[in-house]
């Protein structure tokens, strides 16, 4: 699935930003080598995250 269509950042993305030490949005984007431009995918972005720390 499409997280940020700006960027073209896919959900296993942000999985995967989150596994290697991404707590926010921000962090994970800037791992991946892209900032956040129109920013409605970022609360989305963060669920990812969240689910992933939860179930480290």
């Amino acid at each position: 699935m499409v997280v940020c269509v700006c960027n073209a950042i896919r959900e296993n993305d942000v999985r995967c930003a989150a596994r290697t030490g991404a707590t926010t949005a921000c962090q994970a984007y800037r791992s991946l080598g892209r900032q956040p431009k129109c920013g409605q995918c970022v609360p989305f972005a963060r669920a990812i995250i969240d689910a992933e720390r939860a179930a480290a």
